[in-house]
Order: structure tokens, then C-alpha cells, then sequence
């Protein structure tokens, strides 16, 4: 068509995976009121942020000519926006705490047990003794733990037995719907799982784990046991390796990588089947959302 920017080949393999991954995106972007203008101006950001400092020569200051070149940006448009761009590492402050606090639960030996199930803990115990109380102070003194106790059990993250034991709920592990805690791990989940697989594209060979187990084809009824199957199974790695990354990092001055492993697991239906597959024939048909 007149006006189209012509696309290199590599751009023109990029755009049917790029549509796919973009769709649900979009899809939460549209429920939750941000525009594409509003979206346009954050991708503006994020090329000059990027281009900036992801492809700067060494030895070489970055000019704005160079930036407004790899991004297509004006070059006024390059100058207002240098220095800006959503911050992607922080971290908020509840979020941190609470996930320190929980993985110290599931992981210590003294809070949990040899299945890496969470032990009850008493509010409050004899010195040495586990207790909800030493589990916070052994994260962080920068609040109370009756203050960390009130708020999980405003969010229902723990409830109080008959022996007054603080006793974490299983629903814990997942945030709640639409809270702080899940929409950072929607940025910092989906950022590593991208930046796994992008890094591989662009290396000679693989340099991360990134494989998935997908079948067409199945039966409700399938499809849901696998779910299950895949909720238990990726759980009791998550814990393992939650207890081996605690055991080999507690107490050790801390360095500077990081390392983040997921499991993620989804299902739909597919409306309408391109064909009766059968179960392990591929189907690249898009589906309705």
C-alpha cells in the first residue's frame, strides 16, 4: 500500500509471532483503559531508552542523530524523550517484603518441612523456637510482625488455628487478582520469559531453558487433568529449587546476578477447530479470544 515503510526480511518473519504475543496484551491493555495513543507514547519512550543505552558504541557518546537513526524517531522528538522510559526493575515494597517473607517459609528448614510444605507457626514462641514472629525478623526489622501478621490475614494470605498457629493458605502462592503483588510479576514474569527467548533467537546456539509440552486436539476432560497434572508437577519443582536457591544464597554476601525460573501452563478452547486433529498434531490456526 502507498505510505508503507518497506520491512527488512528479518522484520517480515518477526510480524505474525510478534501479532500472536501482542493480542493478549492488547487485550488487557483495552480492559484497563490505556489507549494506543497513551500506548504509543510508552513504546516512544522505551526505543529511545532502549537505543540509547542497549546500542551504544563503545568508547563513542550516543548522539541524538544515532538514537532518531535506529528508532525512526524525529530527532526533536529523540531529545525531549532521552533519559525517560518506564522503569522496569522496581521492585515495590510490599511486594519485596512479602515474597522474601514467603519463599523464607516454604525454604528454611526451621519454618517448613522436609516436602517443603510450610510449617504452622505460633504468633509468638520461646527464644530459638520457629515462630511467625522470628520468620519475619529473620527477613527484615523494618516492621512489626504483628503489623506483617494483621495484613496477611487481612489478604487472607494466612488464618489462625485452634492452637492460635498462623498457618499459610495454599492460595497464597498466587497473588490475587489484579493486586500490586501480580501486575509486578506480569511485568517481571513475561519481561524474563521474553528476554530468555529473544536472547536465544539472536545467539549462535540456545543459551537458556525455553520449551514448552503443547497438544491440539484434546478433550475437555484431558486438557483439564493435564492442567492439574501441570499445576502439581511444576510446583514441586518451584519449592525445590526454592529450597536450594535459599540454602545456597542465605547467609552469603550478596552478588550481582540474578535468576529467575517459571513454569507457566495454559488451555482453551479453540473456536472454531481448524480440523479433528489428532491429539499432538500441531495447529497453527489463530484462536478467538
Amino acid at each position: 500500500m502507498p505510505g508503507d515503510v518497506p520491512r527488512s526480511p528479518e522484520a517480515a518473519k518477526l510480524h505474525a509471532p510478534l501479532a500472536r504475543l501482542l493480542r493478549p496484551l492488547v487485550r488487557l491493555l483495552i480492559r484497563s483503559g490505556i489507549t494506543l495513543p497513551m500506548l504509543t507514547e510508552l513504546l516512544r519512550e522505551l526505543y529511545v531508552n532502549v537505543a540509547e543505552y542497549d546500542f551504544a558504541l563503545s568508547g563513542k557518546e550516543q548522539t541524538d542523530s544515532r538514537v532518531s537513526l535506529l528508532t525512526g524517531i524525529h530527532r526533536k522528538e529523540v531529545r525531549r524523550l532521552r533519559g525517560a522510559g518506564a522503569p522496569v526493575n522496581a521492585v515495590p515494597a510490599t511486594v519485596s517484603q512479602t515474597s522474601r517473607i514467603l519463599a523464607r517459609w516454604l525454604a528454611d528448614p526451621e519454618f517448613s518441612d522436609a516436602d517443603g510444605r510450610p510449617l504452622p507457626l505460633p504468633r509468638i514462641a520461646e527464644p530459638l523456637q520457629p515462630s511467625f514472629e522470628r520468620l519475619v525478623v529473620s527477613v527484615t526489622r523494618d516492621v512489626r510482625p504483628r503489623a506483617v501478621l494483621d495484613e496477611w490475614l487481612d489478604r487472607h494470605l494466612v488464618i489462625i488455628d485452634d492452637q492460635d498457629r498462623a498457618v499459610l493458605v495454599q492460595a497464597a502462592y498466587v497473588p490475587r487478582s489484579g493486586e500490586d503483588q501480580q501486575l509486578y510479576y506480569l511485568g517481571r514474569n513475561l519481561h524474563d520469559h521474553i528476554a530468555a527467548a529473544v536472547t536465544n533467537v539472536e545467539a549462535p546456539s540456545p543459551q537458556f531453558l525455553e520449551r514448552a509440552v503443547h497438544y491440539d486436539g484434546l478433550t475437555k476432560e484431558l486438557a483439564e487433568h493435564l492442567q492439574q497434572r501441570s499445576r502439581e508437577v511444576a510446583m514441586q519443582a518451584l519449592q525445590k529449587l526454592n529450597r536450594e536457591a535459599h540454602a545456597g544464597s542465605d547467609g552469603v554476601l550478596p552478588g550481582r546476578w540474578r535468576w529467575n525460573f517459571g513454569v507457566y501452563v495454559y488451555s482453551e478452547e479453540v473456536v472454531p477447530p481448524a480440523t479433528a486433529g489428532r491429539p499432538g498434531d500441531h495447529n497453527d490456526e489463530e484462536p478467538r479470544t
